[in-house]
């Protein structure tokens, strides 16, 4: 891309001025959504995330799920929505079906996991669904949903490891057949937990909702897709937003309710939340709650950005109709 054509540059706003043959287009859009699919854990390149949060620490597992996944998405937008217009329009519905994928897949493997960081890692993935939804949505709406919900399941997923990892520093163990009964023992920390999953379930009032519906919305509002299409995958994001409150709240379930059988002993007191947990956790549901309540105090920061990109994806696609697409 740096070579084609006059001039020679490396610099980002030039390259997104070129205009770049079709299938140079598509060749480079492919990599770089291999690459950024992994890092943003894209079915079927998702398989790293799990192992990764199930070995390492706690407080990694927070930079990854707060930050590091959030590149992937970033990436997506700044270079191939950006730069690369055209294949971006041809890609998009094969990406609104990735995220569906992603959505339910992850939701449904969630059930399955019996270490509670894996689950939440699985969490995380079907999350990124509703980024690739609102990138192929080809909507301001969506793409406004794409950043907010980047943001917001970067404060969600955060919470969620800080306090699996406090779990574990009291009861050693992070498999659920060894917790149970918690809620007795830790009032505090059973509180913080439900009320970070509830943020994570999209409860009305907390940033994940209000980052799904943009996304939601922005989708059904597209004008470049059928409305059979639109349809269809409506129905599979649904389900997908079903799934999440069954699969988090079997998790509160057996970690903090039901009987005090396993192997972690539970003759001996187990510390509660202290003010070091507390107030990190009250940091990051004050912007999580704000977000809720009034999302225009963030999209307000990124929506002049947001809208730039927007109108140059559709300045830099005259053509668009005689780029192939999977839809029409």
């Amino acid at each position: 891309m740096a070579f084609y054509g006059d001039p020679i540059t490396f610099n980002m706003i030039e390259l997104s001025q070129k205009q770049y043959p079709l299938s140079l287009e598509i060749l480079a859009y492919a990599g770089f959504l291999i690459a950024y699919g992994v890092k943003l854990s894209a079915f079927p390149l998702h398989t790293w995330l799990p192992d990764t949060h199930g070995e390492a620490h706690y407080s990694t597992c927070m930079l990854l799920a707060g930050v590091l996944l959030k590149m992937g998405g970033y990436a997506l937008i700044r270079i191939n929505m950006d730069m690369l217009p055209t294949a971006h329009y041809a890609f998009a519905p094969f990406l609104v079906v990735v995220g569906v994928i992603n959505i339910i897949y992850a939701a449904l493997t969630s059930f399955a996991q019996r270490n509670l960081k894996r689950k939440i890692a699985y969490s995380s993935v079907s999350h990124m669904g509703f980024v690739l939804i609102g990138l192929g949505s080809l909507t301001d709406s969506g793409l406004s949903g794409v950043m907010l919900q980047m943001l917001s399941h970067g404060l969600i997923g955060a919470g969620l490891f800080f306090l699996a990892g406090g779990t574990y520093d009291r009861t050693r163990s992070l498999l659920l057949e060894d917790l149970g009964g918690l809620a007795i023992q830790m009032p505090k920390m059973f509180a913080m937990f439900t009320a970070v999953s509830f943020a994570s379930l999209a409860l009305p009032g907390m940033s994940g909702f209000v980052s799904e519906l943009m996304v939601f919305l922005g989708f059904i509002t597209s004008d470049s897709y059928s409305y059979l299409f639109r349809a269809v995958i409506t129905v599979f994001e649904a389900i997908g937003i079903i799934l999440t409150p069954i699969y988090l709240l079997s998790m509160l379930r057996q970690v903090f309710y039901g009987t005090k059988s396993g192997q972690i002993n539970h003759s001996r007191k187990l510390v509660d939340a202290g003010p070091r947990e507390i107030f990190i956790i009250f940091c990051l549901m004050v912007p999580m709650i704000g977000i809720g309540i009034y999302p225009k105090m963030v999209t307000q920061i990124y929506e002049v950005r947001t809208d730039m990109v927007a109108t140059h994806f559709i300045k830099n696609d005259k053509n668009l109709t005689t780029v192939p697409t999977l839809w029409t």
